[in-house]
């Protein structure tokens, strides 16, 4: 009786966790971003959509879509960043070395992990600040290193 009731509450704490952690990853769904334009925090659900990179971006309004869209090259290194903070592109090498990753050498920027192949270009993120932090990992070179734009799949 002792070990039916004792695997009874082990499966309930088992099935607790495990929606525990589904819920968190169900919240850790990005529903607010900046606008790579003005730089504004906006709701993705409120957001005009710009085509980018064979992909989405959020911006404000359609002043800040027309300007994204008719010179990208201004905006590239926040709107990559967004990339992948919406999970449509996903991190495949270092950014600064283009060589595989080693996961215990990360850097949060900008609300984002990202991963590098060793220590030495770790500190050069980790030593950067605020925009030149963000050019690190996500200006165009950098970004076509270390990422891949992820296939949409058809609806």
């Amino acid at each position: 009786m002792k070990k039916t009731i004792l695997l009874s509450a082990a499966c309930l704490a088992l099935v607790f966790v495990l929606s525990s952690t589904q819920a968190e990853e169900k919240a850790k769904k990005v529903t607010t971003v900046k606008c790579v334009v003005a730089g504004k925090e906006i709701k993705i659900a409120d957001a005009k959509v710009a085509k980018y990179r064979d992909a989405s971006v959020y911006v404000c309004c359609d002043k800040c879509k027309a300007a994204l869209e008719k010179d990208s090259s201004k905006f590239a290194t926040k709107a990559n960043h967004q990339l992948f903070l919406t999970s449509q592109a996903t991190q495949t090498k270092c950014p600064i070395s283009g060589r595989d990753l080693d996961s215990t050498k990360t850097v949060e920027i900008s609300g984002v992990s990202v991963a590098f192949c060793c220590g030495n270009c770790q500190g050069k993120a980790d030593k950067a600040k605020g925009d030149d932090q963000l050019a690190i990992a996500f200006e165009d070179k950098a970004f076509d290193k270390g990422f891949k734009v992820n296939k949409k799949t058809e609806e």
